[in-house]
């Protein structure tokens, strides 16, 4: 038996539509429903591992925990991983295919199609509701043929649209109301209600620009939702997010990352932010690396020598080696480890453009990228503290060299990561290690920061996804919305 579809389309990027199906997937969930989300082509350095050895969009896995499933590959079956400004890895129900110009992908992705419709037909009939979440916008006509994201699959697939606007942004009824005239009428009837999303202030004040979009458009308006905080508590999927600074914290431990061209998995920091007795503090391109920090991270990069020249253009290389030197700690994650070697070597360019270059070699190791990818869901433990990690590692490239022999953590019986003699710099391959509460807190109070710290992670998360469901609800006519689902064509 299939269950019922909704799509959920914005009037650009970082509208909410991540963020909002994660809501609704939780109020479903709520109510009793089996519910799975599904996002037919995603573009995302942010990357989760599922149990499968495959991978997908972060949003999604997500997503999934607030429906109260397994994050699986279907859920996600195209994602694109930008490895430059024209070029991404393609990545297909899981596996990286290849790596493709941004003209031929335009020109290939139609032939997509028929996986992303294997994909969402599967989760279609194992579950009650499907949720569907766009990627940009559908006024973006120009890219309207062989379109899988947005209305392409919509009507492929036969799925009622919601329609959502960010008045954040500004110039929401324009970008709702033209939305509307750019489309061709066969798309344009595929919409059947919208939102407008983060409000600030007292919502009647906007009843009369509801009123005049409902005139134009003649679609129905299912609520204006009022801006949640609790989104900020929650995993973030565009790196967009990390160009808004924070007021700086009063922590004990101030700790800073420098912002990647190409950076990935960047909600590794997530836990870290909320921690009490942390300063945490993105440094933004042509910023100096500051000279009070406690401790600089380097993030995964989807294009490692891609962002170690960036990061050497942004003289940030000479900070990070002053820091170490001065007796600072320093810790690179997945690509950032590499970064941290003496070098890293990618003849064949299989993580990006073809080359050879020298690290910051703070650790005696050199990369060998290759063509094979590692995608695995990991039990470790840390060397340093013998805390328990839950992690998940996707990368490319084999590190090896002396300091290997003081690993970061060990997978079963294989050694992982590497650190320097003193371990003031430290590598590891392992992303989400900060989630695991006992860990964090024994590798924080190990640099310096003097905490009692209760934070749990995991909890957080979970009522910051409570809290969302909460705002949503209020704020919508969730009847009204689900009602709008519809029995979808899965036909393959």
């Amino acid at each position: 038996m299939t269950g019922k579809a909704l799509m959920l389309q914005g009037t650009g990027s970082d509208v909410g539509k991540s963020v909002l199906t994660a809501a609704l997937c939780r109020i479903a969930k709520r109510r009793g429903l089996s519910v799975a989300p599904f996002k037919p082509q995603n573009m995302s350095n942010n990357a989760m591992a599922c149990a499968d050895g495959g991978e997908i969009g972060r949003a999604q896995a997500l997503q999934a925990r607030a429906a109260g499933v397994e994050p699986n590959t279907d859920m996600n079956p195209v994602l694109l991983k930008p490895q430059s400004d024209r070029a991404a890895q393609v990545v297909l129900q899981g596996k990286a295919l290849t790596t493709m110009e941004a003209m031929d992908y335009m020109a290939q992705r139609a032939s997509l199609m028929s996986a992303v419709m294997q994909s969402f037909s599967r989760l279609a009939e194992t579950h009650d509701l499907v949720l569907v979440e766009g990627a940009g916008s559908p006024a973006e006509v120009n890219l309207r043929d062989r379109d899988i994201a947005n209305m392409g699959f919509a009507r492929q697939a036969n799925v009622p649209v919601c329609l959502i606007g960010d008045i954040d942004k500004g110039g929401v009824i324009a970008s709702l109301v033209g939305t509307q005239n750019v489309l061709s009428e066969k798309d344009a009837a595929m919409i059947k209600g919208f939102v407008v999303n983060k409000f600030r202030g007292e919502p009647r004040l906007f009843d009369d620009g509801v009123d005049f979009i409902e005139s134009r458009t003649t679609w129905p308006c299912l609520g204006v939702i009022p801006w949640l905080r609790a989104s900020a508590k929650l995993p973030a999927e565009d790196a967009v997010v990390l160009e808004r600074r924070p007021a700086p914290k009063t922590g004990q431990l101030k700790i800073v990352a420098p912002m990647l061209s190409r950076i990935a998995n960047f909600d590794d920091a997530d836990p870290l932010k909320l921690e009490p007795s942390v300063d945490f503090q993105w440094i933004a391109p042509g910023r100096p690396i500051p000279l009070d920090a406690d401790l600089v991270i380097l993030f995964g990069t989807k294009s490692t020598l891609g962002d170690l020249a960036f990061l050497k253009a942004q003289k940030w290389h000479h900070d990070i080696i002053a820091h170490a030197n001065a007796g600072g700690h320093v810790l690179g994650i997945c690509g950032g480890y590499q970064m941290l070697g003496r070098t890293v070597h990618d003849p064949k360019g299989y993580d990006g453009l073809p080359g050879t270059a020298d690290g910051l070699g703070l650790l005696d190791v050199e990369t060998t990228m290759t063509n094979a990818k590692h995608v695995a869901q990991v039990l470790a433990a840390s060397v340093e503290t013998g805390e328990p990690i839950t992690g998940y590692e996707i990368h490319t490239g084999k590190t090896s060299g002396p300091d290997t022999a003081r690993p970061f953590s060990e997978v079963g019986d294989r050694p992982e990561g590497a650190c320097s003699s003193d371990r003031r710099v430290q590598g590891t391959y392992l992303h989400g290690a900060f989630s695991d509460d006992a860990f964090r807190h024994a590798w924080l109070k190990r640099l310096g920061a003097h905490t009692s710290s209760k934070l749990n992670y995991e909890a957080e998360v979970e009522t910051a996804l409570d809290e969302l469901a909460d705002g949503v609800e209020a704020a919508l006519d969730i009847d009204a919305l689900f009602n709008l689902a519809a029995t979808p064509n899965t036909s393959r």
